[in-house]
Order: structure tokens, then sequence, then C-alpha cells
């Protein structure tokens, strides 16, 4: 660099030696900016590595000993050393070093790092009066995010989260906290559990959302933002078949602890035509499946009026058969094989009960008594109020009809019971 003409030529202990004839600019001659020549002070800058000059001149570099006397070991920390004076001055830290120390206690620490920060310097609402002549105060979270350039509502998360921990006992109290003070801070992991980017998660819904999240084993703020954005939930069911099937399954769970949900779902099918023939199809599997199974694992039948007796050894084993069967088909091949499979096992029932006459003298008395119970019901549920209104002719003979057959019966049981009675007498005086 050459000298203007308009400036006077530097200090002869601020010029480096000349070199033969080599113009300024070539020879790494510094020059005196033109401030200092008009009395300014001038910035102490370094002199070029490959310049070195007199011991003891002020404003130079030492003369570095020689070659021969250099302490061995010492090359990598000389570099080192030249290094911090060119980037962080003369007893400062270099800026590559300080970068180093603070991402390396971010990478141990996490959010609790900026937290902290938050901690000791925030107290919602500012501080108190009696402790606003304090050596530094704390100041609120609008204050704060004021001169961090963001919003009040992140500086509160990370306040929140420092709270939690503090809760749990993982991190102090903010009354044991000093503005500019630093602790021991837990490890990056740990943060993770505390701390959500997301103002929902304060909620009771919020809450509740990152409960679950937790017990399933994933992040919360992961299902608070599926929480947030349902129509973005929607278009992954719609496209996505296996977020189709997690929403199925989630549903299925919920609907035992949601009985409204439960009975909206069910009106939503069955005002659906095709959906709900497929669900009454599939209705009619599950029960047919259910009977098989419940043969095997109660060892109990129903008979065809509706009692429960124990099953024969020969209709346990075909319900197994039937049953290995029907596991090994696939959904759309399922509902010909349950049927047959139902239909072959009342088969077996119905042939079990006749084949044993005890039951079947019990199976029919059960089936009478049931037919009879259920006509008496339906007697006792006619009111006569508009009797006017209800005659007719042809009702009437139908219920003459009914009220002769209804005597026939009586009489007929009637005589069976009389008949009886002799022999049940020989019985016991036999006995």
């Amino acid at each position: 660099m050459t000298t203007p003409p308009d400036t006077a030529p530097a200090p002869e202990e601020l010029v480096a030696p000349a070199v033969g004839d080599v113009p300024a600019e070539e020879a790494n001659v510094w020059t005196e900016p033109l401030a200092a020549a008009e009395g300014a002070a001038a910035p102490a800058l370094p002199a070029p590595a490959q310049e070195q000059a007199p011991a003891g001149e002020p404003g130079m570099a030492e003369e570095p000993e020689s070659a021969g006397e250099e302490d061995p070991g010492s090359a990598g920390e000389a570099e080192t050393d030249a290094q911090d004076a060119g980037e962080g001055g003369e007893g400062g830290e270099s800026a590559v070093r300080r970068d180093a120390r603070e991402f390396g206690a971010f990478a141990r620490t996490g959010g609790w790092t900026f937290a902290l920060k938050v901690a000791r310097s925030v107290r919602p609402g500012g501080a108190p009066a009696g402790q606003a002549d304090e050596p530094e105060p704390k100041v609120s979270a609008k204050e704060f995010a004021r001169l961090a350039g963001c919003s009040a509502e992140r500086v509160m998360r990370f306040w929140r989260a420092w709270d939690r921990a503090a809760d749990d006992g993982v991190v102090p109290v903010f009354e044991a906290l000093s503005p500019g003070v630093d602790i021991d801070l837990p490890d990056a992991d740990v943060w993770l559990g505390y701390y959500t980017s997301r103002s929902s998660a304060d909620s009771t819904r919020g809450q509740a959302i990152s409960a679950v999240a937790e017990a399933e084993g994933i992040r919360p703020t992961k299902a608070l933002e599926v929480a947030e954005n349902p129509t973005a939930l929607r278009a992954a069911i719609l496209a996505d078949p296996g977020t189709a099937q997690a929403a199925r399954h989630a549903l299925l769970d919920r609907l035992e602890d949601d009985p409204e949900l439960a009975e909206e779902l069910a009106k939503d099918i069955a005002r659906t035509g095709e959906l709900s023939k497929t669900v009454a199809s599939a209705a009619r599997v599950a029960s047919s499946v259910e009977f098989v199974r419940d043969v095997i694992d109660s060892g109990e039948m129903t008979t065809p009026s509706g009692e429960r007796v124990p099953a024969p050894e020969h209709v346990v084993t075909e319900a197994k058969q039937h049953l290995a069967l029907i596991e090994g088909l696939d959904a759309e091949d399922e509902a010909p094989y349950v049927a047959d499979a139902q239909k072959t096992m009342r088969t077996l029932v119905a042939e079990a009960v006749e084949s044993d006459p005890q039951l079947r003298a019990h199976e029919r008395r059960s089936r009478f008594q049931g037919k009879v119970r259920k006509a008496a019901k339906a007697f006792e549920e006619l009111t006569l109020d508009d009797a006017a209104d209800i005659y007719e002719e042809e009702l009437l003979e139908q219920l003459e009809t009914l009220q002769r057959a209804i005597t026939d019966c009586i009489a007929e049981l009637r005589a069976s019971a009389q008949a009886e009675e002799p022999v049940r007498d020989g019985d016991d005086r036999g006995e």
C-alpha cells in the first residue's frame, strides 16, 4: 500500500525495513492511516507474520527466538497463540474458541442453556416494589422479550418449562437464581420432557394429549401439532391407508370411554346405506364365530330353546376344527365358511339334545314354557281403552279360536298330570 501524497511519512519505528528496491506495497510496509497523521489514535494492528520488529521497540511484536533455541513441542502452541492474537486480540478469547465453547455448552445441556437465561432474569410481572433497587432486578417477560427481539409468549414457554422442572426437583427454583449467575444444568435429553414449543400444551386439553403421547412413547409436540391441525390429519387419513388404520384403531379404543362418540358413529353408519349393509353382514359373521368359539371356551352349548347345557366332547372337538379353519382364512373368504360352521354346530347341538332322553324332555318343556310366557306377555301388554275403535268381527273370531286352543291346552295338561299321579304314588309305595 503506497503512501498518499498528502500524508506525512510514517514514524520510523512503525515501518518495516526496506527490502532492496521493492515498492512499499510489495515489501509489506505498514503505513499509518490518514487519521493517525492528523493526531487521531490509530488502532493497534498486528504486524504481518513474516515481519518481526526488534525486541523492545514500541508497537512491534517481539523478535522470536532462533529455531535452534525454540522449545520442542511448542510449535502448535505458538500457532494457536498466533490465531488467538489475530482473532481475539491480546489477552482476549478468539471467536473460534468462544463459538466452540458455547456450542459445547449447548450440546451438553440443550434448551436448558436458554431456559436458564430466562429463569434467572425473568419474573412474570416484573420485580416487586421492594426489590426494584437491587443491583440488577429481574424484568417482566414482556420486557425480556423486547430486549431479546422475540415474543413474550416464547419467553414464557421457556419459563414454564423451567417451572415444571423445578417442581420435579430437576433444577433450582427461580428464587435461588440471580441474573448472570451460571449453574450446572441437566443433560439435553431431559429438556424434551419439560419443554413444548406449542402454547396449546398448557391447556387442559393439551395436557391430556401430552400425557397420552408420553404413554404411547412419542414426543408430546408431535401429538399437539396433529391436534391443532385437523385438516392435515384428515388429508393424511384420506391419502394413506396406514394412517387410516391407525385412526381406526384409535377410534375403537376411544369408543369404550366415549358413549357419545359411539352413538354418533353408529348413527353415521346407519345413515350410510352400503356401509350399514356391510356392518350388518360383519355383525352376522362375528356372531357366528362367537357361537362356535363359545362352545370351546365355556364347554357348554346353547340349545334351540336357549338353555345352556354341557356340550358333549365330540361337539367341542368339531367346534375347534371349524374355528381353526376360519382363523386361517382371509377376510373376504371368511363369511361363507363361518355360516357353514354355525349351521354344522347347530345341527350337532340338536342331535345331541335328541340323543339324550332326559335332555330332550327338558328341551321340550323349556320350549313350551317359553312360548306360553311369550304369549302371556303379549296379552299383558294389550290395552282395551279404545275397544270400540278396535272391534272387528274377524279379530273377534281369531280371539275366540285362540280361547278354545287355550282351553284345550289346559285340559290336556290337567289330564296328563292326573294320569301320572297313580304312577308316582306306586313308585312311592314301592320305595
